[in-house]
């Protein structure tokens, strides 16, 4: 996820795009760079690191023009570089993009082919040779040539151009990639999202997928006039009102919600599709492996799967077991990392040990990880921040594409934890030859069909509400599940008891009689997470359990299971329901209501959501 700016007028680019892109830097942080049409050129400015290493290379070598555009990177393809940073230039074309161009590999060994050098390890580079070769081929502008190019890209994009064969001309365009553009005073700015050009302009227009925008400034006797044409890369003509953003500054960073913490909530589809993307072969039914860093032999030679974690991230490593075992079928175990480094683990050489860490930088999985390295074991790290400590000392890294979490309490690094976690267990099961192509085109597909149901989930937010509100006198919640429902019992407990100061404990739902069903009585609130999966009619039984007890039930159900509709009524509880669908994704959906309870539990108690007390987002001391 990455995040790019674009601006014509008549004041200096620079300082606009740089503004811009600290706006944005929460979507990429690992470089940044600028490119200015000055004096008849492209001048480029590019710099490893955060944006404030942007600010002094700009300071060593100023860019004076009015017409630019810039990016801040989180890294897809390539690691940071000063090589792979945007913007990427050939001949006359400067580019930015956001986004994943999913052919680029075909794309890339046909330009080269034709003798083009890439000086880059991008996807993105490929769309600056592109729009060069349609230039020098004739096309009649840059608008034509960045059209042309887009026919031949499969993936997600937001993208602008600029050519020093026409300099007062920006071309954008977006497929599955935010874009949002701003018609100023004089003056026009675009933007992967909207604090990015309030500085500027409120009166925005959103791009919708397959549109482009054409800015282009034109001086006439001394004076300046711009416009902005929307159009399809198909060439259809578009016309759209601007809308009045109204946001505060602090509203604006927050994209218009409350908390930093219920935004993420509601970026999870987003994330899993960026963590998705580039990565399923839906046609072979297969994960796309390279981004792994493991050779495909380690597969085969591996006797176990051993699992390092802290926190929300054991919670993910634990669904991660049950999948690693289902599908691959290959013994896994789930450790602590802070009770792994004061033991003596037995680690061998034929152990695969997998780190899950949102930060990459936790110092028990770390510790976790050099013991395992000294026992001969590989590494595969599962983080969100790139080249973070624990990626650097594995032997491979799957990163999440998250992109920056600013709530201490996690939610969607969770989330696409477990979709990696899971496309992991299928690169693994089909490499064992456990798992078959179509069961493997199965999991896949279900989980491609994930965000949507997470946004048909997120609809329930203003009931979650009314819940939080009825229970909001609790001093104590059980959650309850089985199987993989379980681990994620276990996150809805820790996200109340993180964010709303509400004692919690999760457990599996077969152990309840061992022990916890005893504190249950007509004060308590007992979460059942209770889908139509292969568990239901185990749990369905424990929920009956809890309501002879008289505990007040919130079921988390299957929409349309009638059986646990009129079983949760006839006992007076709550039913919360997702839409149905496979056993495998089931509980990557089943934790969206858990995690809206949670968050209005603690807002309605008026407790500091994004930095609870005592909690750190990075968990580098003991």
């Amino acid at each position: 996820m990455c995040g790019i700016v674009a601006f014509v007028g008549t004041r200096a680019a620079s300082p606009v795009l740089v503004e811009g892109l600290r706006k944005l830097e929460y979507r990429g942080y690992d470089s940044a760079g600028i490119a200015v049409h000055a004096g008849g050129e492209v001048a480029v400015v590019r710099a490893v690191g955060k944006l404030s290493n942007l600010d002094a290379a700009l300071a060593r070598t100023p860019l004076k023009g009015t017409v630019g555009i810039g990016h801040t990177r989180w890294a897809t393809h390539g690691r940071p570089s000063e090589a792979n940073a945007h913007p990427h230039v050939s001949g006359p074309v400067a580019v930015v993009h956001n986004g994943i161009i999913e052919n680029h590999v075909a794309l890339r060994h046909e330009l080269e082919a034709a003798g083009v050098r890439f000086a880059s390890d991008t996807d993105t580079e490929i769309v600056a040779h592109l729009v060069a070769r349609a230039l020098a081929a004739g096309s009649p502008s840059l608008e034509e040539a960045v059209a042309s190019s887009l026919r031949l890209v499969t993936g997600a994009y937001a993208i602008a151009v600029i050519s020093k064969t026409e300099p007062d001309v920006v071309v954008l365009a977006k497929d599955q990639s935010p874009l949002v553009l701003g018609i100023g005073d004089g003056e026009l700015i675009a933007a992967s999202d909207i604090p990015a050009i309030l500085s500027t302009t409120r009166d925005v227009i959103f791009l919708e997928d397959g549109e482009m925008v054409v800015l282009r400034r034109t001086e006439k006797d001394g004076a300046f006039t711009f416009d902005a044409r929307l159009r399809t890369v198909a060439g259809q003509p578009v016309v759209r009102p601007t809308k009045r953003i109204d946001w505060s500054p602090a509203q604006a960073e927050k994209g218009g919600f409350k908390h930093f913490m219920l935004k993420e909530i509601h970026e999870q589809p987003r994330a899993i599709e960026d963590t998705l993307r580039g990565r399923i072969d839906l046609a072979g039914g297969d994960v796309v492996s390279q981004e792994l860093g493991l050779d495909d032999s380690v597969a085969t030679s591996i006797d176990r799967v051993y699992f390092v974690a802290c926190g929300t991230s054991a919670h993910a490593a634990m669904a991660g077991r049950y999948w690693v075992e289902a599908l691959a079928r290959v013994p896994s175990t789930v450790e602590i990392g802070s009770e792994v480094r004061y033991r003596d683990p037995v680690f061998t050489p034929r152990d695969l040990v997998i780190a899950v860490s949102q930060s990459g930088e936790t110092s028990d999985t770390l510790a976790a990880v050099k013991a395992a390295r000294a026992g001969g074991a590989r590494v595969l790290a599962i983080a969100n921040v790139l080249d973070s400590a624990i990626p650097r000392a594995a032997d491979g890294a799957f990163y999440t594409h998250a992109g920056p979490e600013i709530g201490v309490a996690s939610t969607k690094c969770f989330t696409t934890q477990l979709a990696a976690l899971l496309l992991f267990a299928v690169w693994l099961g089909r490499r064992r030859g456990t798992l078959s192509p179509e069961r493997a085109k199965f999991v896949l597909g279900a989980l491609a069909h994930v965000p949507a149901l997470m946004r048909e989930a997120l609809e329930d937010d203003a009931s979650l509400r009314l819940l939080a509100k009825r229970h909001l006198k609790a001093r104590d919640m059980l959650f309850l599940g089985r199987g993989i429902g379980f681990p994620i019992a276990l996150e809805g407990a820790l996200k109340v008891k993180e964010i709303s100061y509400v004692h919690a404990e999760g457990y599996a739902a077969g152990e309840m009689k061992h022990g916890p069903i005893a504190l249950i009585d007509d004060a308590m609130p007992v979460v059942v997470v209770c889908p139509r999966d292969d568990h239901f009619e185990k749990t369905a039984s424990n929920l009956q359990e809890v309501r002879a007890r008289e505990g007040q039930i919130i079921a988390v159900g299957t929409k349309g299971d009638e059986e646990l509709a009129s079983l949760v009524a006839k006992h007076d509880g709550d039913l919360v329901t997702v839409p149905a669908c496979a056993p495998e994704v089931v509980h990557l959906v089943t934790v969206i209501p858990l995690q809206l309870l949670a968050y209005h539990m603690a807002d309605l108690k008026g407790t500091d959501v994004d930095q609870p007390r005592n909690l750190a987002k990075t968990v580098t001391v003991e």
